[in-house]
């Protein structure tokens, strides 16, 4: 078990107080490493969303606070978590990534000297099956994690929700490390599980249809956009199962789309053999 790191006597003094707030749902395979590596905040918050498997028992190792909220989606969670933090900075990080002792640095800088910022973006190299991805739209990958508590908050979306800000958004140089895709049961559990239900769902309440010709042209069009135009080729195989994955994602997406367009009675099945049953 890797020790935290101690305070950086460089930047600690002079800079506001953070929070780092770690949603965390059955996680415990990966919460751990992720918990050490921002370790060195002012306040360590887990969120956890009533987890089975050990997470709880990990998390209160190393955290400040753990709260507990009934999970809904990934905004929803996060915009419940960041009015909780007690400081005015505040760093959201997810159970699969890490800070490096470099992002930590430069992240300690900024926030001693924020300027006009409100928040600040960071890129995030991710990690598939072993190797960073360095193409098929997988970095650079800035995400918005570092904001000012009361200026800060996700949009309210069911899948993949950006964060608004209400003001300047800065730039850092030193990634986030995300281990996204660790195994292909994870990646098939996750990314095409619950991921394409509430991507359909979202694009129904939105009014948007599923027809013939986008269930049938969308997901080879996703594929080659993200192997061709974005590169994934030069990822070798990696970028090729990427580029796969993603063409399934859109696929399962319509699929589930075109399903809600078509709604039929719960346990139809049971009801259609009762029907021939009666009529025997």
């Amino acid at each position: 078990m890797s020790m935290p790191l101690p305070p950086n006597p460089e930047t600690t003094q002079a800079r506001p107080r953070l929070s780092v707030i770690v949603p965390a749902g059955n996680s415990a395979e990966v919460i751990e490493q992720c918990l050490t590596s921002v370790r060195w905040a002012d306040e360590l918050i887990v969120v956890d969303s009533f987890s089975s498997d050990g997470t709880l028992e990990i998390a209160q190792r190393y955290a400040d606070r753990i709260l507990r909220n009934e999970y809904i989606n990934s905004a929803t969670q996060k915009n419940w978590a960041i009015p909780q933090a007690s400081h005015p900075w505040v760093l959201i990080i997810d159970t699969d990534e890490r800070v490096s002792p470099e992002l930590r640095q430069e992240i300690e800088a900024v926030m001693a000297q924020p300027g006009e910022y409100a928040a600040y973006r960071m890129p995030r190299v991710n990690y598939a099956f072993g190797r960073p991805v360095r193409y098929a739209g997988y970095y650079p990958d800035y995400q918005v994690r570092l904001f000012q508590r009361d200026r800060g908050r996700y949009a309210p979306r069911q899948a993949h929700a950006h964060m608004m800000i209400d003001g300047a958004v800065g730039t850092l140089a030193n990634p986030i490390i995300h281990y996204a895709h660790r195994t292909m049961e994870q990646t098939i559990r996750g990314l095409l599980g619950p991921m394409t239900y509430w991507e359909a769902l979202e694009r129904y309440q939105q009014g948007r249809r599923a027809n013939m010709w986008q269930l049938f042209l969308r997901p080879p069009a996703a594929f080659i956009y993200r192997y061709l135009y974005q590169g994934g080729f030069r990822d070798g195989p990696t970028g090729l199962v990427i580029s796969l994955l993603w063409s399934f994602y859109v696929g399962l997406t319509y699929l589930r789309l075109w399903e809600m367009q078509h709604p039929t009675v719960t346990r139809w099945w049971e009801a259609d053999w009762l029907q021939r049953d009666r009529a025997t």
